[in-house]
């Protein structure tokens, strides 16, 4: 008897643990993406996202403006666009962001391309490994709202200090992101933060 007592506890605790943990990580996501403080920087890192011959997507197109107004208002000295092609691709997320802050104004020697990365925990570790080279401590994540709190975490696994700051337009931007967006960003976030973490790949292409 006590044993069966026993179980249909340990059932309802872990009936339990499947509710609460998702409810707690969308919440997190949600409040993260609501209340982000950019911070001063070493360098800001606009993540990748689909480009088409060289020219950024309208996703993509968002992060640029908004890491443009950043660097205008000074929050950091140096811009990385970071981001691969797909196969069969002429050019890279990197080399259409590099390219499109030149065209509207950012200097040339404040930006560096990075054509790394197509997922966010590649990109999180092929910009990581070049601040580290150039000795930076410190970055300004741009990226999508709800994005922000999976990015900022990988990039403090990586022992950088992270900050984000949201696309303000398109699709990314935290006015015009559906439901959708939320459920599949917690997914990956809570996939990173169980499995992620201990080596096991995760690909979250779609972002």
């Amino acid at each position: 008897m006590f044993i069966f007592k026993f179980i249909r506890k340990i059932i309802a605790f872990v009936f339990l643990l499947i509710i609460i943990i998702p409810i707690y990580v969308i919440g997190n996501v949600w409040y993260t993406a609501n209340n982000l403080t950019p911070v001063k920087s070493d360098v800001i890192v606009v993540l990748g996202a689909a480009q088409f011959d060289g020219r950024p997507s309208e996703l993509l197109l968002a992060r640029l403006q908004s890491a443009s107004e950043k660097y205008k208002d000074k929050m950091a000295k140096v811009i990385y666009t970071v981001g691969a092609g797909a196969p069969g691709d002429r050019s890279t997320e990197a080399a259409a962001g590099y390219n499109w802050l030149i065209a509207n104004g950012v200097p040339k020697k404040s930006i560096q391309a990075i054509p790394k990365g197509r997922d966010t925990l590649g990109s999180t570790e092929a910009y990581v490994a070049a601040m580290n080279k150039a000795k930076f401590t410190s970055v300004l994540i741009v990226t999508d709202s709800y994005h922000c709190l999976r990015a900022m975490t990988m990039a403090k696994d990586l022992s950088v200090t992270a900050s984000c700051a949201s696309s303000q337009t398109g699709p990314g931007a935290l006015e015009n992101s559906k439901l959708r967006y939320l459920l599949r960003e917690s997914a990956a976030y809570l996939a990173y933060i169980t499995v992620g973490r201990f080596g096991i790949s995760l690909s979250d292409r779609v972002i």
